[in-house]
């Protein structure tokens, strides 16, 4: 079975997946005019406007929750990884990705901004909301949401409760049934709260641990400030293939750089998309705006720290010897230890604490997020009925497998997470390319309000677009509403 599985992932992670999402974002990128260039000020304006909302987040919310979503291992391990078949070069071309990538991000979370529905007291939205009305196609819809659940739902927790479980034991001693068993008793008492309190732990918990491990690289940025320029140098040459070392990995470098990235920041999968429905914003193309400026923390911030540790500090596996017991000679050192050892180079004895708590917060965000999103995905699958059961049935599985994941590891079950992972992507970003059009149409309506002077408000019906039914009633309320105060400022 393990081979069968690893045989189909060499298939769907080949190079095929890797320049497909490069494609498909130079694509949006182009399509676009590079929106994600041209509008950065306003990524930043709109992110940090931490307005409160009623019925749904407010936008610094649904940045938190999809943070927490995307920062992950992929972060730590995945950036070791890179290096260490890639060699640094393939830290520029994670760069690379995450420039185009930040538009496909934008054109994603713009269609699901465009087709939420709101659910209850909750706002929601996602890949099954847009590929029925967007594609028309309710059956597409319905397989890709019970694919969602079963990815996000049972096979990924199990795997980022392990990861906190063996980095505890390995750093403090710590058994995995006692932090499998902390880890799920606070995922029950916040998943159990609904989006409000998922919202309210990520906004709390996301720009603190993110802040922490900012703060350990910028010591060891401040301790090797003279290597710097070397570094941006060694990075740079080993891209473009005129580094005397790496210049004949430069094809392995742009692959590893391109599925690292990818694999880190999720843009184009279709998984980081659902928070974004949760948001309550004038329009649709503002959380696109916002959801483009997370694709950067992602990957150019946060990727960035641990290659710039790793690589100031020399922890990487390179193939060469600058002389006798020097850090280039780690070539037995497991990828992922990287940063651990990056870090105990400069602070002795803190990197695999540093290391454990960093994984337990990066880790816990993001099982917390795959719940929401495969409680997302059932809600619409649910739509119809509205029966209570499958909800609390989900929150039940997805608890045991936590558990059970923090006590018993599996790489069959490593394997099948990124097989599931690969084969969403596929079709996802194949589907997104048939909704260009009114993605595209959204964000001419932006630019166009944004030229006159207003604060955009999105009329589906002016923008030309069908099947948006939250957006037509919201702007016939808006427009109710501006009468009715024009009225009384007339009295």
């Amino acid at each position: 079975m393990e081979s069968a599985i690893s045989w189909m992932n060499a298939i769907v992670w080949s190079k095929a997946l890797v320049f497909l999402f490069l494609g498909v974002g130079i694509f949006f990128s182009i399509a676009t005019r590079f929106v994600q260039l041209r509008y950065l000020k306003d990524m930043f304006k709109l992110t940090f406007q931490r307005q409160r909302s009623e019925v749904g987040v407010s936008s610094f919310q649904a940045l938190s929750m999809s943070i927490g979503s995307r920062v992950g291992t992929g972060n730590i391990a995945g950036v070791a990884v890179a290096i260490a078949l890639g060699g640094p070069g393939a830290v520029f071309w994670m760069w690379l990705m995450a420039l185009f990538s930040s538009a496909t991000a934008f054109i994603e979370t713009t269609l699901t901004q465009v087709y939420k529905r709101k659910v209850g007291t909750d706002y929601r939205g996602g890949p099954p909301y847009y590929f029925e009305k967007g594609l028309k196609s309710k059956k597409f819809a319905n397989i890709f949401a019970i694919m969602l659940i079963v990815i996000l739902g049972l096979l990924y927790p199990g795997i980022q409760s392990n990861t906190i479980a063996i980095s505890m034991e390995n750093a403090f001693g710590i058994t995995p049934a006692i932090s499998g068993l902390f880890v799920t008793l606070c995922l029950g008492a916040i998943v159990l709260g609904g989006v409000k309190r998922i919202a309210k732990t990520a906004e709390i918990i996301v720009p603190f641990m993110a802040i922490g491990y900012l703060i350990v690289c910028a010591i060891i940025l401040v301790l090797n400030t003279s290597q710097l320029p070397a570094v941006i140098s060694l990075i740079v040459s080993s891209a473009l293939g005129i580094h005397a070392t790496f210049g004949g990995a430069i094809g392995t470098a742009i692959a590893m750089g391109v599925q690292r990235g990818a694999y880190s920041n999720g843009a184009g999968t279709g998984t980081e998309t659902f928070e974004s429905g949760a948001a309550e914003v004038s329009h649709p193309a503002k959380q696109g705006l916002v959801q483009s400026l997370s694709v950067y923390i992602d990957t150019l911030v946060v990727c960035s720290a641990t290659a710039f540790m790793i690589l100031l500090t020399g922890m990487y596996d390179v193939k060469v010897t600058d002389g006798p017991d020097t850090a280039n000679n780690m070539s037995a050192i497991e990828p992922s230890l990287y940063t651990q050892y990056a870090v105990e180079s400069q602070i002795s004895n803190f990197g695999a604490p540093f290391l454990a708590i960093a994984i337990l917060f990066f880790c816990f965000t993001c099982i917390v997020a795959f719940y929401y999103k495969a409680e997302t995905s059932l809600i619409y699958l649910n739509s119809k009925r509205k029966m209570a059961w499958p909800r609390y049935a989900l929150i039940l599985t997805f608890l045991v497998i936590t558990y059970f994941g923090s006590v018993k590891t599996s790489s069959l079950g490593w394997a099948m997470g990124d097989l599931g992972i690969g084969s969403l992507a596929w079709v996802h970003l194949i589907a997104l390319l048939f909704l260009t059009k009114p993605a595209l149409k959204v964000l001419k309506d932006y630019e166009l309000q944004k030229k006159q002077g207003i604060d955009p408000v999105f009329n589906p019906v002016k923008a030309g677009i069908e099947g948006a039914e939250f957006w037509e009633e919201y702007s016939k309320e808006h427009k109710d509403s501006s009468d009715n105060q024009k009225k009384k400022t007339i009295s």
